[in-house]
Parts: structure tokens; sequence; C-alpha cells
């Protein structure tokens, strides 16, 4: 019995000596929590301080509280450590990437909150190959711009200048033409607005688009095709399906875009009119010796 009462009270004491230890276990793990919490704490409050300052602000100046809160909101981005880190851009193909980065308009090491994504899309939609542009910023540090750019569809050629256009006739560059290969000719002053629709016909008439060198815009209201082969087109005002239709058949039965003419002209509805090349005169010798025998 007595061993039995000695080994109780060694485990009580130990038991005893176990709770008296986790208080003093449960406040020193709490204490190292409260250290380590409290730079971030510290930042927290730093970056709501000035956050309520800028707010402050806001109320109390009416003429600069939106400037002076987007300034406070910024301080206290910067306070917390947002800078911009890196600029993704996708969807760039032929936007000069100076541009971009003189739109975008930010550096590494700038504050997140100090950049606004609207301003910077308005600017990056004054560039010629943009036609739509995304901004976004993603926290802690990345700034994402998404374009949709211009395609290039013809050159267009007006008053000695050469440009690169858009189906919708934007003019998205004037330098290094070859560079997007072979494209369409449009000339003249209404081309490069009306020269996709005349494409899209001259699509369905592959034998005539392979021999068109340029569509020629005249009047601003109706077009000649010049080909390769240095015949003139004369096309029809507003009635370009039908007479395409009509040379494209004429071709099919007499190979007529083979013919070494001057010009076709199809502009009267119910004839063509084919006028050739004049004859060549005879060499001036040849006509010395032809006026003496006779």
């Amino acid at each position: 019995m007595a061993s039995t009462a000695l080994r109780s009270g060694r485990n009580g004491s130990a038991r005893t000596r176990r709770e008296q230890d986790r208080p003093s276990r449960l406040r020193l793990w709490l204490k190292r929590r409260r250290g380590l919490a409290k730079p971030a704490a510290l930042a927290l409050l730093g970056a709501g301080a000035l956050a309520a300052a800028g707010l402050a602000l806001y109320l109390a100046d009416p003429a600069g509280r939106v400037q002076a809160l987007i300034e406070h909101v910024a301080s206290a981005g910067d306070a917390a450590g947002l800078e911009v880190r890196e600029v993704v851009v996708e969807g760039r193909v032929n936007t000069p990437r100076e541009l971009i980065r003189a739109a975008v308009g930010v550096e590494r090491g700038d504050p997140m909150l100090g950049f606004s994504p609207s301003e910077a899309r308005e600017r990056l939609m004054t560039i010629a190959w943009v036609e739509n542009a995304d901004v976004e910023r993603h926290l802690p540090a990345t700034i994402l711009v998404r374009l949709t750019e211009r395609t290039p569809f013809a050159i267009w050629q007006n008053r000695g200048q050469f440009s690169i256009i858009d189906r919708q006739g934007r003019v998205v560059t004037s330098e290094t033409l070859d560079a997007f290969g072979p494209l369409p000719l449009v000339v003249g002053a209404g081309a490069e607005k009306h020269g996709a629709a005349l494409y899209e016909l001259l699509l369905a008439y592959r034998p005539i688009l392979e021999r068109t060198q340029a569509m020629v815009r005249v009047g601003e209201r109706r077009w000649n095709l010049k080909l390769h082969s240095g015949t003139d087109v004369l096309l029809p005002e507003g009635q370009e399906a039908p007479a395409l239709n009509r040379l494209a058949e004429l071709h099919a039965r007499n190979a007529l875009l083979d013919r070494p003419l001057v010009a076709i002209d199809m502009r009267l509805p119910d004839r063509m009119v084919l006028r050739q090349h004049p004859p060549a005169e005879p060499p001036p010798q040849a006509q010395r010796r032809g006026g003496r025998s006779g």
C-alpha cells in the first residue's frame, strides 16, 4: 500500500508542475506572436493614418480634395512597399515599343497606387497602330497592358505620298512600307475609305485580281483598274459587281485581259469599248524610200 501511495504522490506532483508550466508557456508564445506581428501592424497603421489624412483633406478642401486624396493614397501604398516592378505588354506586333513606353509613362520603382490605368489607356489610344487598349494594375507590383492593333490592309498612294492603311482607311504608318509583305495598292483621294469594298469584290474574280496592279479612285466616285499589262479597266459608278462579272466571262471566253489594249471601257451598261494601241508608224528612212519609189 505504501508503494502505491508513493507512486500516486509522484504522479500528482508531476501533473501539478505541468499545469503550472502551461500558463507561462502560453504567455511566452503570445509574446512572440506579438513581436512578429508588430512590424506588419505598424506598416498597416501607417498606411491607414495616411489614408485617413487624405480623407480629411478630401473633406476639408473642396478645390483640391481629389488630387490630395490620390496623392495620400499613393503615399500609403508607397509606405506599404507597393512599387512597380514589371510592365507586361500583350498583343504588340507593329506598335513601336518606345511609343508604348512613353504612353504608359511609368518606370520601375514608381508607386503602384500613383499610376492611373485610365490615363495610360487614353495616351495609348492616340497611337496610330492601336485600335483598342486595356490597362490593369495587378498588385503588388505589375502593370498589365493589352493591345488590339490595326491590321495592315493596303498601300495608299495619294499626291505622291505612300502610307499603310487598315480596312477602315486609317493611316497606321508611312515608314518601312516593304515590311508588311505584298499589299494591294489603292490610289487617289477616297481610295483609302472605299478600297476594302472593291477588294472584297475582286476576291471572287481571281483572274482579274491577279492581273490588277492598282485600284485607282477617279473623282472620288468610281474606280479604274490598272492592270500589270498597262491596260486600264474603267468600271461604272456603283455597278462594279455586274461589270466585274461580265469582264470575267469575256476573259474566260476570249482571254480579253491578256490582249494588248489601252483601255477596256465598261462605263456604259449596254456596251463595252475596247481602245487599242495606235498602229506603229514606219521608221523615217522607210518613209523616204517609199516617197522616192512613188
